[in-house]
C-alpha cells in the first residue's frame, strides 16, 4: 500500500516544480537584459553605428558637373581604397608608428612589469604611496601631459635650458622619441596596475613552497610570477599596440611646438587632416584600412603569444 501511494506523488511534485523553474529563469533573463540594455544601446550608437557609417562613406566618391559644378556623392566602389594603397604618406606614417611601437612598447611594459614586481615584493615598504605615485601620471589627460612636456622640451621655455639648448628634443631626429617618452610616462602606471592585479591573484601558498625550497625573491619573480602573469602582460601588449597605431593627441599638440611634426606624421593625423580638407570619403577609407591593419597586427601578436605559451 505504501508503494502505491508514493509512486504517483513523485511526478506530481516534478510537474509543480518545473513551471516554477521556468518562471525563475525567465525572471533572471529579464533582469540580465535590463542591466545590459544601457551598455548595448550606447555600444551600438557610439561604436557599431560609426563603423557602419565609415564603411559606407568609404564606398562613395564626389563628382562635379564641370569645374565649378555642385559636388554630389555617388557610389564609387573601391576607388577610395585604391587611393589609400597608392598614398605614400599614409604608409610612411604606418611605418613610423610601427618603429615607434617596436621601441616604446617593450620599454613601457618592461618598466610596468618591474614596478609591479617591486610593489609585490615583501621587501618593499610604503606600497600604497608608491602605487599611487606610479599611477598618478595616468590621471593627467594626454593633451595636458603633451603640453607640459612640450614646454619642458622647448629650448626657450624649458626650465632646463642648459640641456634643451644642447639637445634639440623637438628636432626631426628626436621628436618621435620625445613623444615616446610622453606616452611612456603616462601609461606605465596604467599597465603596472593591470600586471600588479594579476600578481595579487597568485595564491600565496606557491610562494611559501618556493621559499621552503630555498628560492630567492629574484628566482620567485623570474620562475613563478612572470610565467603566471603572462596573460596580463599579453593583454597590456595588445592594448599598447592598438594605442600606438591610434597615436593622435601627443603629435597633434607637438605640432604647435615644432615643424618636425607634420599633418602626415601619424596615420590618425593624416586622417584628421584629410577630413579637414574636406575629403571625408578618403578619410573614411584611411580609417577602415587602419582599423583592419590594427586588428590583423593585434590578432597576430595574440596568436603568437598563445602559441608560445602552449
Amino acid at each position: 500500500m505504501t508503494t502505491d501511494i508514493a509512486t504517483p506523488a513523485a511526478p506530481a511534485k516534478a510537474v509543480i516544480q518545473k513551471p516554477r523553474l521556468k518562471k525563475k529563469a525567465t525572471k533572471n533573463r529579464a533582469a540580465v537584459l535590463f542591466f545590459i540594455a544601457p551598455f548595448s544601446v550606447l555600444f551600438g550608437l557610439f561604436y557599431i553605428v560609426p563603423i557602419i557609417v565609415a564603411i559606407y562613406q568609404s564606398l562613395l566618391t564626389v563628382e562635379r558637373d564641370g569645374t565649378f559644378g555642385k559636388p554630389t556623392e555617388v557610389f564609387g566602389g573601391f576607388v577610395q581604397y585604391a587611393r589609400v594603397f597608392q598614398d605614400d604618406a599614409f604608409w610612411a606614417s604606418i611605418l613610423r608608428v610601427l618603429g615607434f611601437g617596436v621601441v616604446q612598447v617593450p620599454v613601457m611594459l618592461g618598466l610596468a612589469l618591474l614596478l609591479a614586481l617591486l610593489l609585490d615584493s615583501p621587501l618593499v615598504r610604503g606600497k600604497r604611496f608608491f602605487r599611487l605615485a606610479f599611477f598618478a601620471p595616468y590621471a593627467v589627460p594626454g593633451v595636458i601631459a603633451a603640453v607640459m612636456w612640450g614646454f619642458l622640451y622647448s629650448p626657450n621655455l624649458s626650465p632646463f635650458t642648459a640641456i634643451t639648448k644642447e639637445i634639440n628634443f623637438l628636432g626631426a631626429d628626436l621628436v618621435l622619441w620625445s613623444i615616446a617618452n610622453v606616452v611612456t610616462w603616462v601609461f606605465v602606471g596604467y599597465n603596472m596596475i593591470i600586471i600588479y592585479s594579476a600578481l595579487l591573484a597568485i595564491p600565496s601558498e606557491i610562494y611559501e613552497a618556493a621559499r621552503l625550497d630555498g628560492a630567492s625573491q629574484a628566482r620567485i619573480a623570474w620562475s613563478i610570477k612572470i610565467p603566471l602573469i603572462t596573460p596580463a602582460i599579453t593583454l597590456t601588449a595588445i592594448f599598447s599596440i592598438i594605442g600606438t597605431l591610434q597615436l593622435l593627441a601627443e603629435p597633434q599638440v607637438f605640432k604647435s611646438f615644432t615643424s618636425a611634426v607634420t599633418s602626415t606624421f601619424t596615420p590618425n593625423l593624416l586622417i584628421y587632416s584629410t577630413a579637414s580638407v574636406p575629403n571625408v570619403n578618403l578619410a573614411a577609407a584611411f580609417s577602415v584600412v587602419l582599423a583592419l591593419f590594427t586588428f590583423a597586427l593585434s590578432f597576430t601578436v595574440l596568436k603568437f603569444t598563445q602559441r608560445k605559451a602552449d
